[in-house]
């Protein structure tokens, strides 16, 4: 006697499918938000280490050297040269930055990201 049993079929369901379609969704669309913020971050913090690395000895002179920068570089829109913090450490120009930035998401949903930083 040769009796066979049902084979349980294999594969995602519908419910599985849209779960997995509204996750990745989601997690395309931050990232496609937030991406340019990081872009910009990472930016800026490249301008301000050039600009303390280049030696210029007063703050406005370091304040305008930022701004004719940010009109180059078109993804720098948060900060201005009047934005910087210029101090000086140990004979070396350390030139920081902290903005926050707010992004939309959908409806009354947003995501605050604080960003912090100072040339190397």
């Amino acid at each position: 006697m040769n009796v066979r049993l049902p084979h349980s079929q294999r594969g995602i369901t519908l419910i599985g499918l849209i779960f997995w379609a509204v996750l990745l969704s989601s997690a395309a669309l931050l990232t496609m938000r937030v991406l340019p913020t990081v872009n910009e971050f990472f930016t800026i913090r490249r301008v301000v280490t050039r600009i303390a690395a280049s030696g210029s000895a007063t703050v406005p002179g370091i304040r305008a050297e930022f701004d004719r920068a940010r009109d180059i570089e078109y993804s720098i829109q948060s900060i201005s040269g009047k934005d910087l913090d210029v101090t000086k450490e140990n004979d070396r120009i350390v030139i920081s930055f902290a903005y926050d930035k707010e992004i939309d998401l959908f409806g009354p949903v947003a995501l605050l990201i604080k960003y912090r930083g100072r040339s190397q």
